[in-house]
């Protein structure tokens, strides 16, 4: 009998003991935590990281008379401040005119530091910024009400009847009808001969879209 009870205690400890070891080696790798905590990082900074970007991309070609500010790290001498001329360039301490008409201002930097690196400094770190974007004009002449140079308005295309109602309107001789274009395209002179009146009159009309630098010149009624 006492041999019996002790095989039976100890069974119960064994048992006991069994139990806890288990408890204590499964706890710790809790597979369904340790998952969720790693794709909970993953999927929580990784799109963050790309909408920031994508929203902090702005595509802007330089063009003549943007005024833009160029910086080189510890270099104040070289520091420049000035306008892209017609040409297209911009004229550096010890570079002269560099050419960056048609660049974004991430191309023009990588220009600029490939240019110092090459002759005058070991890893030169460049900075492009835009200050002041060029405006963007138009000249409309003939019978409007307030003939002159205007700024196109920037963030979406410009048309002919927007630009002739920035304009005042007609004069009462004004002819809808007789309005010139003319445009410089690729240095090709292009004058077009359009019809006001009948693109206001049909909705279904495409609408011809004013470029900067362009002429208008609205003719005179025949009575």
């Amino acid at each position: 009998m006492m041999q019996s009870a002790r095989f039976v205690v100890l069974t119960i400890c064994l048992c006991a003991l069994g139990f806890a070891c288990r408890a204590q080696t499964t706890e710790p790798f809790d597979p369904t935590q340790n998952v969720s905590a790693v794709e909970t990082s993953t999927s929580s900074s990784e799109p963050a990281t790309n909408l920031s970007a994508v929203s902090a991309t702005k595509v802007h070609l330089l063009v003549p008379d943007d005024l833009i500010e160029i910086k080189v790290y510890q270099q104040p001498d070289l520091e420049t401040k000035a306008r892209i001329d017609q040409d297209g360039a911009v004229t550096m301490p010890l570079l002269g005119a560099v050419n960056l008409s048609g660049k974004t201002p991430e191309q023009a930097r990588a220009l600029i530091r490939e240019r110092l690196a090459k002759d005058y400094l070991v890893n030169p770190q460049v900075s492009v910024t835009v200050l002041e974007y060029a405006k963007h004009m138009f000249t409309i002449l003939g019978e409007v009400q307030r003939p002159g140079t205007y700024e196109i308005p920037a963030g979406q295309p410009f048309t002919l009847l927007q630009a002739i109602a920035l304009a005042g309107g007609y004069t009462r001789i004004g002819s809808p009808g007789k309005v010139i274009v003319q445009r410089t395209d690729h240095g090709q002179k292009r004058i077009y001969s359009l019809d006001a009146g009948s693109m206001a009159k049909d909705e279904r009309a495409q609408p011809f879209e004013i470029l900067p630098n362009d002429n208008i010149t609205v003719g005179e009624r025949l009575f």
